[in-house]
């Protein structure tokens, strides 16, 4: 199996496929599923409550929850060399390898006792957060690139409800929330395999690809700098408007059933997928449609705006919730929407786009690990912050506080941002 996974990528005249459409959608089913399976070893143990435990005076679900975030904070900013560097042929088995571990990390959290067993979700972040760079690193650079990172977000927004409703299944069949974790790696762990074998079978880029989007190449330390150097403010506002939509996409991605009963709505099972795929669908259509757009200046600019609406619609739905003429279900999905429209467009397009528009030497996992690293440490700050000074306050009122903020230095961010790439591209069509 080794072996294999080592093998590099097969030409474009070969693989499983015998036309564009069949590629898309193979690249589709082999991506998808491969991260929405890596959810299976990550999202489940959030649908415990761990109620009345604590770790060293803190509650113990934030605890748990901020000592994963550490380990996959501290991962993207290994990532941002690691993903970077990273040649193809390496891709497939470093996804089976981190996986492996992060099971492993599970069963730990399972045996180790308290506050011991805070270490084995650490370690769990810790392999899982290079996931998904690796995954990236077999779509990006294409010309369908927008249309088939969206299906691979689609995947994360789906698990992250699937997999809560996998781990409370788990529970209800009398898993204690200790060991559920790790039990719900195994129900994942065989599929993933099949296909991270899909993802090897996917061809490079071809000449056309290369033409419209650019070379693709791992980047050296000096690669990194010059792009920072010759972009860096307009980098480090779109940065931050990322770190602020992570921030609340996270909170209501491990605190979701808190959120759920402050808002008066029966959690059961299914809650989580019902609300998620709604998201994901409206989610998917939108932001994939940005492939329709061949000039990548305006492809860049749109997923901008793009994002600006997603955050307009976080303010409007708690505005709504708040006045009482949202209930709980619209609430959850729309401000869902809100949130994961800018941080799928950043998958998707933005960063993509960017490269392309600029031409510049690199590649889309440095810059959404760049910005994955320092979005995982914002929210890993405010987990530890929350935990030092615990309240009986509903979940509820914290959250939406943090998306009002969120919201509103989101937008300026983004229109910041607008302003500065607009000025320094503006001579991008006329040279072309």
């Amino acid at each position: 199996m080794a072996e294999s996974l080592q093998q590099s990528p097969p030409t474009s005249q070969s693989g499983p496929w015998f036309s564009a459409a069949g590629l898309a959608v193979w690249s589709i089913v082999g991506s998808f599923t491969a991260y929405f399976c890596t959810y299976g070893f990550r999202r489940p143990f959030t649908a415990a409550s761990f109620s009345g435990g604590s770790v060293l005076g803190i509650n113990e679900k934030s605890m748990l929850v901020t000592s994963q975030v550490m380990g996959y904070m501290t991962s993207k900013f290994f990532g941002i060399r690691v993903i970077a560097e990273t040649p193809p042929r390496w891709r497939a088995v470093g996804i089976v390898g981190l996986v492996a571990f992060a099971e492993g990390s599970l069963v730990l959290f399972g045996l180790l006792p308290n506050p011991w067993h805070v270490v084995g979700l650490f370690l769990d972040g810790l392999a899982l957060g290079m996931v998904f760079g690796l995954i990236l690193g077999f779509l990006e650079g294409r010309r369908t690139t927008e249309l088939l990172t969206s299906c691979l977000c689609a995947s994360f927004i789906l698990a992250d409800g699937f997999t809560k409703s996998v781990g409370t299944w788990l529970l209800e069949q009398g898993v204690s929330e200790r060991w559920m974790p790790a039990a719900a790696g195994l129900v994942f762990f065989p599929p993933l395999l099949v296909s991270v074998w899909m993802l090897q079978r996917i061809p490079p880029p071809d000449d056309q690809d290369v033409v419209h989007r650019s070379d693709r190449q791992p980047m050296s330390r000096a690669d990194r700098q010059a792009l920072m150097r010759r972009h860096g403010l307009g980098l480090v506002l779109l940065v931050t408007a990322y770190f602020l939509v992570t921030i609340a996409r996270s909170l209501r991605a491990d605190f979701a059933p808190e959120i759920w009963r402050a808002l008066g709505v029966v959690v059961d099972p299914a809650i989580f997928s019902r609300s998620e795929i709604v998201v994901a669908l409206l989610v998917l259509l939108i932001n994939s449609l940005s492939v329709l757009v061949v000039d990548n200046r305006r492809a860049f600019f749109l997923s901008l705006v793009l994002s600006f609406v997603g955050a307009l619609l976080m303010l409007i739905s708690l505005s709504a919730l708040r006045s009482g003429r949202l209930g709980g279900f619209p609430f959850m999905v729309l401000i869902g929407i809100g949130l994961y429209l800018p941080y799928v467009a950043f998958h998707t397009t933005v960063f993509e786009r960017l490269i392309a528009l600029t031409r510049e030497r690199g590649n889309l996992g440095f810059l959404m690990y760049l910005a994955d690293s320092v979005g995982y440490l914002g929210y890993a700050m405010l987990m530890l912050a929350r935990g030092a000074f615990p309240s009986g306050g509903e979940f509820l009122g914290f959250f939406e506080t943090a998306c009002w903020v969120i919201g509103a230095l989101t937008c300026l961010c983004l229109a910041m941002s607008g302003f500065y790439f607009g000025s320094r591209t503006a001579t991008v069509r006329e040279n072309a």
